[in-house]
């Protein structure tokens, strides 16, 4: 029998005290629910915490690009150790995996990163990732790891992925727990607190902007809180936090990872009946393309806005934008094969 896929992320407010410090209490509790399901799903966790448990050991930390690189270095075995000692009693073992932007933006690098957590799932052993922040270059790092628990879920195909926060969901104006969010629109993006939190890098808005993409691949996602009572085991079973129900997707795998985990390199803007042959299922045409944003090289990802300069789509690209600029007018120049396009 094949497991389904789950990803939990779980950010640094949720795992880490109010002075920074790693919440082992929290942690222990993490263990107990995740070895629960253990046997019912192939696992993923992607864990926060490394800079705020490496932070402590710097002096004058302040908070710079190099500071968090060098917090993180230090933090990453003294996170990975905890989770480790609070495994044990349950005799799961965990790997570390440090994952960079470009192993999700080429396809045959992120091909043998999910042969190596099959592998890992083979053996019974949980992963835990995280960014690798300590070589992370500044334009390549993912948003946060909301943006990285995204793209494991789509990219490996997972039935659900977990959100847990520091508060007990999505909350409306009132400070009520939101139950369900059908459809995540402008007005469901409108209830996120902007604020991000002290610790980490995320906020509301960027797992509601996550959870959007993954649901609409046909993903599960729930955003909950991790201290409420059996948090995790009650996200599964949609009796705690924030449903963000699957919407119907019968993309395939190779269109999920171009859809999420290829890296855009440049943009170009088409008009309205290149979109409506778009979304007809139709190639990209050199005639439809109103002009270049920003270039792009032969065989690179770029985004695709319609008249209103909405982003409808990506592709990958046949031609280097400067062909296409001087063959605008060219109903014979193939931009993009229907094949490389996915809407979104």
């Amino acid at each position: 029998m094949i497991k389904p896929i789950l990803v939990i992320k779980f950010g640094t407010a949720s795992i880490t005290t109010k002075t920074g410090e790693l919440d082992e209490v929290v942690m222990q509790d993490i263990a107990r629910q995740v070895a629960a399901i253990h046997n019912d799903y192939h696992i993923v966790m992607v864990s926060s915490g490394a800079v705020a448990a490496g932070k402590k050991l710097l002096k004058n930390y302040t908070g710079t690009i190099s500071e968090r690189k060098a917090a993180a270095a230090i933090g990453n075995p003294l996170l990975l150790n905890k989770y480790a000692s609070f495994f044990a009693p349950y005799g799961i073992n965990i790997a570390q995996s440090l994952c960079e932007r470009q192993h999700f933006s080429n396809r045959n690098q992120f091909l043998q990163l999910k042969k190596t957590y099959e592998d890992l799932w083979a053996n019974d052993i949980i992963p835990i990732a995280n960014e690798n922040d300590v070589v992370s270059n500044l334009e390549l790092k993912f948003s946060d790891n909301d943006e990285l628990a995204t793209l494991i879920a789509v990219g490996f195909g997972a039935s659900v992925l977990l959100f847990s926060t520091s508060v007990p969901g999505v909350l409306d104006k009132e400070g009520n727990v939101i139950p369900e969010i059908p459809v995540i629109d402008s007005g469901a993006l409108a209830l996120a607190n902007k604020e991000k939190s002290a610790l980490g890098l995320g906020g509301m808005i960027s797992k509601l902007t996550f959870a959007r993409l993954a649901t609409r691949m046909g993903i599960k996602v729930v955003i909950f809180g991790i201290r409420t009572d059996d948090g995790i085991l009650n996200a599964i079973k949609e009796q705690t936090g924030t449903l963000c129900p699957p919407q119907e997707c019968s993309m395939p795998a190779r269109k999920k990872w171009l859809a999420s985990g290829s890296l855009v390199t440049g943009s170009l803007q088409v008009d309205a009946g290149a979109y409506k042959a778009l979304q007809n299922g139709h190639s990209l045409l050199a005639v439809g393309v109103k002009g270049i944003i920003n270039k792009f090289e032969s065989g690179e990802v770029f985004e695709i806005l319609d008249e209103n300069s909405l982003s409808v789509a990506v592709g990958r690209s046949k031609v280097s934008s400067d062909e296409i600029a001087i063959n605008l007018k060219t109903t014979k120049l193939t931009v993009a094969n229907a094949d490389d396009i996915v809407l979104i």
